[in-house]
């Protein structure tokens, strides 16, 4: 949708492509905009195994490939989380894809131990639970602000909806692709050529400004803004912000 040069979104884990819904009328006005079902994630098929954010980048680029003739060149990525890791590497390892990114509350480092084990303890209980529960309301909480939570019931059954279209065990695979089997991304960080734009959030705190802008100081070409207000998907969360951040990056490219 939209007009103008293409631009890639790939979404968080946990929601689908309508986690855009919020921004894609002022993106759009800049850009034509694809936006990816992520592995067993919307419509896209689940993921029969886990992988890593390699074997995701894969298939970003088999998706790129696919598109070839409508892109007509590289394309500004846009990604949230999951999708900003996959950016990364795509923008380190296949440079003639990506003309700018955009990673939004996507930490280059690994998860730490406490997230990790609070993680490992999700698994099995989404793969009997599902979207309902405890699970639920652990993801809510990490994904959402308190006053999201209590106030924006839209934002909320968007993310339920999303989390019910996906099967339990493809999105046990997602955990462990997408969190589980993350790695240290501090390499491609360095290796990225094109303009990067690190977006972080004033409530995330595996992800501060402090250490996206100790990351982008060693970058060819990053820089980094905080958006208020916000956790993990700050497209929910903040559209507004959000929408005007990318949008001034994009013109000052």
């Amino acid at each position: 949708m939209g007009e103008g040069s293409p631009a890639v979104a790939w979404h968080s884990m946990f929601v689908d492509s309508r986690s855009w819904d919020r921004v894609v009328p002022d993106l759009a006005r800049h850009r034509r905009l694809y936006l990816i079902d992520a592995p067993s994630s919307g419509l896209s098929d689940p993921l029969r195994q886990a992988t890593d954010i390699m074997g995701c980048t894969r298939a970003a680029v088999e998706v790129l490939q696919a598109l070839d003739s409508e892109l007509d060149g590289p394309v500004d990525w846009i990604g949230n989380a999951w999708g900003g890791h996959v950016g990364m590497e795509l923008a380190a390892m296949h440079p003639e894809y990506v003309r700018s990114l955009v990673a939004i509350s996507a930490p280059t480092h690994p998860i730490d131990r406490g997230l990790r084990m609070k993680v490992t303890v999700l698994k099995p209980l989404y793969r009997i639970f599902g979207s309902r529960g405890l699970p639920a309301r652990a993801i809510e909480e990490t994904l959402f602000t308190d006053r999201t939570r209590s106030t924006d019931h839209e934002a909320l059954e968007l993310l339920r909806s999303s989390m019910r279209r996906s099967s339990k065990a493809g999105m046990v695979r997602a955990i462990e692709t997408a969190i589980l089997n993350r790695t240290d991304l501090g390499w491609a960080a360095a290796a990225i050529d094109c303009p990067v734009l690190f977006v972080t959030t004033d409530d995330r705190g595996e992800w501060t400004p402090e250490e996206a802008q100790a990351v982008a100081a060693m970058m060819t070409d990053a820089r980094v803004i905080t958006v208020q207000d916000s956790r993990v998907i700050p497209a929910i969360e903040q559209a507004e912000a959000l929408a005007r951040a990318v949008v001034a990056f994009w013109g000052c490219e």
